[in-house]
């Protein structure tokens, strides 16, 4: 493949680009889903293609085609060139690069057992033992449950002299149970909603999920949040559990820290963010205790590699530290109107069609001391609340509303009752400012995010989120639904 590769570098070097890179990439996907007894989606497939890049006299050209002959990536690079100098008419100013070393390395996501080797009958006969679980009442008019494997394999060269193969893999599985009584209807999950969990590796991501272990768990409190009091509404104590905090933490500090957002690339379509720069290092995002770290190398991350697709090395740095605002996802192209001389590395394209983008890093938030039951125990007038059901935040990622599957009362120190559909609302730095307390690493677990879109065309990308559950005082709670 780099000597397929190496044809769109000659013709960029012919050229005189100011940078040129191209990625040839292979993907395989596998699904598998069943649904009430049936099987309801069961696919396998490969694509394999490149894309081309190229910056001419300061102007951005892409390019991408699936013909894998030297002809064809020339006439793919040629045409990428051509891009170039047509969108060199209409630009406001040179783009410059942020510096980054050649490197040549091989990279691959560690793991103990090839998914795509474990035969299909195998995980369609743990589908369907969960699935005759979750059916066990007839109150449960939906039962769901899929896996999902990704391995996606890639050769990078650039005009620098990079030289750069990654093999990147991914194991992920859900169950939901949905019920049914007089209007109700009530879904309970595992390990969380909105896909499920996704992680970094093989088919050990999926044993370690014990999924058959937790479907009678997940029918018996979808069934008891039909009889369940609804949420009432009004300011308490709130613990969010990891699932939940994972998607807090993506939408109101992730995108909120896309580079490219904050300076208003995003903001026709996407929106912009209320972290400018002239708060970096000074802006109090949270109280003392958040921390909030990027990190391309965290083991079982989704957003792990050796390197991104700006060929820059993978790097571990804070977006929120010490409860200030220290840091921005960053690619080569948008570093340097902040003054830094090299990318933080969050530069990533969704297959070989799309050209790369800002994206969201994993991005953790880092354990605290405290034990989980001290937590819980601290709260006089409160709630817990698990799994997200709906979310909603404003262009600037400042106001939201979150709505769970489940939440639990607290009453001087103790969990005493399920309640159906609450929500919490807030705004971000408020929020995050009201954080007292942080379970500790003995809590702390992984949560993927594999469907997190961008871009126009968009783009899909895959991120993890670390957290332990964690307590915010004098939070409005209420209900949906």
């Amino acid at each position: 493949m780099f000597k397929l590769a190496a044809k769109a570098i000659e013709i960029a070097n012919k050229y005189k680009v100011d940078f040129g890179d191209v990625r040839v990439i292979e993907k395989r996907s596998q699904n598998l889903s069943v649904k009430n007894g049936e099987i309801n989606g069961l696919t396998d497939q490969t694509t394999l293609g490149y894309g081309i890049r190229v910056l001419y006299q300061g102007a951005w050209g892409f390019a991408s085609g699936s013909r894998m002959t030297e002809r064809a990536v020339a006439d793919t690079a040629l045409k990428a060139i051509a891009i170039a100098k047509a969108s060199g008419l209409l630009m406001a100013g040179r783009v410059r690069l942020a510096p980054e070393p050649a490197y040549t390395d091989f990279w691959q996501t560690p793991f103990l057992k090839d998914p795509f080797a474990v035969p299909v009958e195998t995980k369609l006969d743990l589908l369907f033992r969960i699935d005759a679980v979750l059916r066990g009442n007839k109150k449960i008019r939906v039962a769901a449950s899929e896996m999902r494997f990704l391995r996606e394999r890639q050769w990078h060269m650039t005009t620098e002299g990079s030289r750069i193969e990654q093999v990147q893999l991914s194991s992920g599985a859900s169950l939901s149970a949905t019920a049914v009584q007089n209007g109700d209807v009530q879904t309970r999950s595992y390990p969380c909603t909105h896909g499920g969990q996704t992680l970094a590796g093989g088919w050990e991501v999926i044993e370690a999920m014990n999924m058959l272990d937790h479907a009678e768990q997940v029918r018996e409190e979808a069934l008891a949040l039909l009889a369940a009091s609804v949420c009432p509404a009004g300011v308490r104590d709130l613990i969010i559990s990891g699932n939940q905090l994972a998607l807090q933490i993506h939408e109101s500090v992730g995108h909120a820290s896309e580079l490219d957002r904050v300076l208003g690339y995003e903001e026709s379509y996407a929106g912009s963010s209320f972290a400018t720069t002239e708060k970096l290092g000074k802006f109090r995002y949270g109280s003392p205790i958040v921390n909030l770290v990027a990190d391309a190398t965290l083991p079982g991350g989704l957003a792990t590699a050796g390197y991104d697709d700006d060929a820059v090395k993978a790097q571990r740095w804070h977006i929120i530290k010490d409860g200030i605002l220290s840091g921005y996802m960053t690619n080569r192209e948008f570093c340097g109107k902040i003054g830094m001389k090299r990318s933080w590395g969050s530069c990533r394209a969704d297959g070989y069609s799309c050209i790369p983008i800002t994206r969201i890093c994993n991005l953790s938030l880092m354990p605290g001391s405290t034990p989980l039951e001290q937590l819980v125990g601290e709260v006089r007038d409160g709630i817990m609340m698990e799994n997200n059901m709906s979310w909603s935040i404003d262009q600037k990622r400042l106001n939201f509303q979150f709505g769970c599957e489940i939440g639990w009362l607290i009453k001087n120190g103790k969990k005493t009752r399920m309640v159906k559909n609450p929500t919490y609302q807030g705004i971000t730095p408020e929020f995050w400012g009201s954080c007292d307390a942080i379970a500790d690493h003995g809590e702390w677990r992984l949560w993927g995010v594999a469907n997190c879109g961008k871009g126009q065309p968009g783009q899909t990308a895959m991120m993890c989120h670390g957290s332990s559950p964690a307590r915010f005082r004098k939070v409005k709670i209420g209900m949906h639904g």
